[in-house]
């Protein structure tokens, strides 16, 4: 078909530009009515050389004019056949939200980020920033900073907060209020009316406000939205936790299930000993999901009674032990002792261990990690003739339970946010990932998850240390929980092995990743010093062939993207 030949959209505006004759449309009448209006919208997406059209031309008419007409005819009638709906009552007023507004240059960057977000592309140069990885990092400046969206950019954010789901928390938040009230007028935001992986997406209110109205926070409690439910209790549970608390026990037993999980999940924050009777009762829910997470912040209740029957069941599984060494075990010594479950009883399910073990997974030892994780690990140090958690972890394990019984420990200690056992069981970030004499990395340890229990400053001098050992091929996770902006030994750390990896000759492609980390963690002050890097070096031999220009090109970026940064920062200040 040529392109005369009528598109979908062509055709629903047909009946308004149409002059067909009134013979034409007497002929084509009784066609039109025959035909359905799918088949003229396929006729006309196909296009009338690969599909005859459901209608006959006239003479000396082509297909597609008699397309076209039988179109505008089927949208006369279709347009006809629509009855007049009775009007809405209009929208009630927006409510008032009295943060701050912006400051003129942050609502520009602002309304710039959201643009490009939408763009069909980039069409600048490699070496320009990308806006659309900037805008997280805006939205948490912005309410770092406690302003509020202008109201003409609010549907932008909302649509950008559609697109991506990493954006909805801080754009809800910086919508606030107003966010809620538009997103109950538009079906396409209707994900703002049930929060964002429980972030409160409305400002908390504030105690003087709650105080004085208890009634208004009780019947929102009941009758608000899912969101605005969530706020509230992340805000009273951080006010007062036992109110916090009160709050919900009041309705707890005609809460949906996977609204219990939520807000169950939401008492993490503030955990404190006095939730354990609830969490106690929560063990007992119909709910699988409810039972689990309620087991799991009890036992990151070092004093709970669910810790200490976790405790004693694990002091049963695991002992030191000094016996004669087994096979395998060249040399005597004391040592740790693995015994795991026999058995899951219906105590150790209704606190938390689930029988069943992922496919591939023992059963026992499914068990047995399940156990150690949950016990208080103060209680090691005890059992364990008073040893500190390093000299623990260094102690031998028989029958080659290392692996399970570690791993337990390092989830434990990612649990309780025991610092101390994360250290000892990180070790010195020094030693390769393959211990000696192991034919595989040790997949007990997760090295990223030990480090986000560690102070911001001690994380970064671990991973920098990492990254002067091993490079940067295994590092990506463990920079990704590094506190932003980065400190300055690691930001170091991260620049010299990307010069090291350019020196090298490689492509800078294979180190993309941590390019763009180190475009949003960077310390936007160290553009100045960067600056030397974005001149193209002198290829040596071996080189890729213009890796040295593209090497060029993605510093240039980075030093760019620091700089707007840094503009953005200084936007964002309060005057």
């Amino acid at each position: 078909m040529t392109s005369t030949t009528p598109t979908a959209s062509a055709l629903s505006t047909t009946a308004t530009t149409s002059t067909a004759s009134t013979t034409s449309t007497t002929s084509v009448a009784s066609v039109a009515s025959v035909a359905s209006w799918d088949d003229l919208v396929a006729a006309a997406l196909l296009g009338t050389e690969r599909r005859t059209p459901p209608v006959a031309p006239r003479p000396g008419q082509d297909a597609p004019s008699a397309l076209l007409d039988a179109a505008a005819l089927s949208t006369v009638r279709r347009r006809a056949g629509l009855r007049p709906a009775p009007a809405r009552p209009l929208p009630g007023r927006a409510p008032e939200d009295p943060r701050p507004a912006l400051p003129t240059a942050a609502r520009s960057r602002l309304a710039l980020l959201l643009a490009d977000r939408s763009a069909p592309g980039r069409g600048g140069p490699r070496s320009a920033p990308d806006l659309a990885e900037l805008l997280p990092q805006w939205l948490a400046l912005a309410n770092h900073h406690g302003y509020r969206v202008p109201d003409a950019l609010l549907p932008a954010l909302l649509d950008a907060a559609r697109a991506r789901t990493d954006l909805r928390p801080e754009a809800l938040t910086l919508g606030g209020p107003r966010a809620l009230w538009l997103a109950r007028l538009n079906p396409d935001w209707k994900f703002a009316l049930r929060g964002a992986a429980g972030r409160a997406p409305t400002p908390l209110p504030e105690p003087s406000d709650v105080a004085a109205a208890p009634d208004d926070e009780q019947r929102l409690w009941e009758e608000g939205l899912f969101a605005e439910r969530v706020s509230l209790l992340a805000s009273a549970r951080h006010r007062d936790p036992a109110a916090g608390l009160a709050l919900l026990s009041g309705t707890w037993s005609t809460e949906r299930a996977e609204d219990r999980l939520m807000f169950l999940d939401s008492l993490r924050d503030d955990l404190s000993p006095s939730d354990e009777p609830f969490l106690e009762q929560a063990l007992s829910d119909r709910s699988r999901n409810v039972r689990a997470t309620a087991a799991e912040l009890l036992s990151a209740l070092p004093g709970s009674a669910l810790a200490a029957r976790m405790a004693e069941r694990s002091r049963g599984c695991v002992a030191l032990t000094t016996d004669e060494p087994t096979a395998g075990e060249p040399t005597a010594g004391e040592r740790i002792a693995v015994r795991p479950p026999d058995e899951c009883d219906s105590g150790m399910q209704r606190d938390g261990i689930v029988a069943k073990p992922p496919s591939g997974r023992g059963k026992r030892s499914w068990w047995l990690g399940q156990l150690v994780e949950a016990a208080p690990l103060d209680r090691w140090s005890e059992w364990f003739g008073g040893r500190t958690p390093a000299e623990i972890v260094a102690l031998p394990v028989t029958d080659g339970w290392q692996a399970d019984l570690h791993a337990a420990w390092c989830r434990a200690a990612v649990r309780q946010r025991s610092a101390e056992w994360c250290r000892a069981l990180l070790g010195t970030p020094a030693v390769a990932p393959v211990t000696a004499g192991e034919a595989a990395p040790a997949a007990w340890r997760d090295p990223a998850k030990l480090l986000s229990a560690l102070p911001a400053r001690e994380r970064a001098e671990w991973v920098a240390e990492f990254i002067a050992s091993h490079g940067l091929s295994d590092a990506f996770r463990l920079l990704g929980v590094c506190t932003v902006p980065w400190a300055e030994p690691l930001g170091r750390a991260v620049v010299d092995a990307l010069d090291i990896a350019r020196d090298a000759g490689s492509y800078p492609w294979s180190f993309s990743g941590v390019m763009g980390l180190a475009e949003r963690c960077l310390d936007p002050s160290q553009a100045d010093r960067l600056e030397v890097l974005t001149a193209i070096p002198d290829e040596t031999e071996g080189a890729a062939p213009g890796a040295g220009g593209y090497w060029a090109e993605a510093f240039q970026r980075l030093v760019g993207t620091l700089r707007l940064r840094a503009a953005m920062q200084a936007e964002l200040a309060p005057a």
